[in-house]
């Protein structure tokens, strides 16, 4: 099996938080209309990991999803060109991970929440997502 990429996924916890993505089991990523986002989320592959971060209100990396499908047409836009993916519930973090911590971590300069802060579907380094995982207490469950 390919090595998983890594992405960061946006949602503000009003519109969809992580705990409904927990509760739901899964969800379709529609919605996006940022024409980098949408070729990111072409770009995805069943199996790559997201960092699911809080947009707006509380600002921090608070979960793991997973791809769980391959990308297709966006349903919430007949007949135009937008993409959408199929991503479920991996892990909570134990700790979220704020904006203001990502800032003030070295190892993080470069990461995309910093240097692409608009983008609310991005690629990420694995090295990043490590950290976020160490920052946030969190291992990713046996066998993934």
């Amino acid at each position: 099996m390919a090595k998983p990429q890594y992405w960061l996924i946006k949602s503000e916890p009003s519109v969809y938080a992580y705990a409904r993505l927990e509760k739901d089991g899964g969800t379709e990523w529609t919605g996006v209309r940022s024409f980098e986002a949408r070729n990111n989320l072409r770009a995805m592959k069943p199996g790559d990991l997201c960092l699911y971060y809080h947009s707006n209100e509380g600002k921090a990396v608070v979960g793991v999803a997973r791809v769980l499908g391959e990308p297709g047409p966006d349903p919430t836009a007949p007949g135009e060109d937008w993409a959408s993916v199929e991503v479920g519930p991996l892990v909570a973090l134990k700790e979220p991970v704020t904006l203001a911590t990502i800032k003030a971590t070295r190892e993080l300069k470069d990461f995309v929440l910093v240097k692409k802060s608009r983008l609310s579907v991005a690629p990420t380094t694995a090295e990043h997502f490590k950290r976020i995982l160490e920052l946030g207490g969190t291992k990713l469950p046996r066998g993934r």
